[in-house]
């Protein structure tokens, strides 16, 4: 427990610059938190204790803001970047080293039962607002671009972008959709699309001005 604890303090120490010791880690940030108060809820939930690990999980989402489901499987160093308006279902799994920005959902569509959830793989990092919909996976090193809505399987190695998500990189080279993606300049692919159609439209009704002297 100890090992794990510390490992997610330097991961947090490691990719927040805001991050200035390991004590202001430990007792300020609600990411780390939501996670320990989760592993006491996830433990309770597997051994059959379904309502005091309801209660451990609903008291952290009322200290922190962050829901995490008791169901849910977290993989090892989880950063959780201020965390506000988190929710994480009950089937959602998460693997290793991965980043979530605040305003994400890992939830469901309504229409699947028994595994609902999204499987996260490791070093995925999903950025503020993203939606993950559906019980399908989101492979190792992918990246899902903020407000992205997600309700398809994502390859390893690429990153996501839009509403609905599209692909825009796969093993870093550049698809049908790309754009330049990062946490403040994304590019949504439908909005180029229809930039790509207008400016066809201009140049048509351009020829036809021409034409018509």
């Amino acid at each position: 427990m100890f090992k794990d604890l510390r490992e997610t303090v330097e991961a947090y120490k490691a990719r927040d610059p805001a991050a200035r010791s390991t004590l202001e880690v430990l007792l300020l940030y609600p990411g780390i938190k939501a996670v320990r108060s989760h592993r006491r809820a996830h433990w309770c939930y597997t051994h059959g204790l379904k309502f005091l690990a309801r209660l451990i999980s609903q008291r952290s989402r009322h200290r922190t803001g962050i829901e995490i489901h008791p169901g849910a499987k977290i993989g090892r160093r989880l950063v959780i970047d201020h965390g506000m308006g988190i929710v994480i279902g009950e089937t959602a799994e998460i693997g290793d080293d991965c980043l979530i920005y605040h305003g994400v959902t890992l939830g469901g569509t309504g229409k699947d039962v028994g595994k609902r959830h999204p499987t996260i793989g490791n070093n995925v990092l999903i950025g503020t607002g993203a939606k993950v919909l559906g019980p399908f996976k989101v492979g190792d090193n992918s990246r899902i671009a903020a407000n992205s809505v997600v309700l398809s399987e994502i390859p390893p190695n690429s990153t996501a972008v839009g509403v609905p998500a599209k692909v825009v990189r796969i093993v870093g080279q550049k698809t049908d959709f790309a754009g330049e993606v990062d946490q403040v300049n994304v590019t949504d692919p439908v909005w180029q699309e229809l930039a790509g159609l207008r400016k066809e439209v201009e140049e048509l009704q351009r020829q036809l001005d021409i034409k018509n002297g």
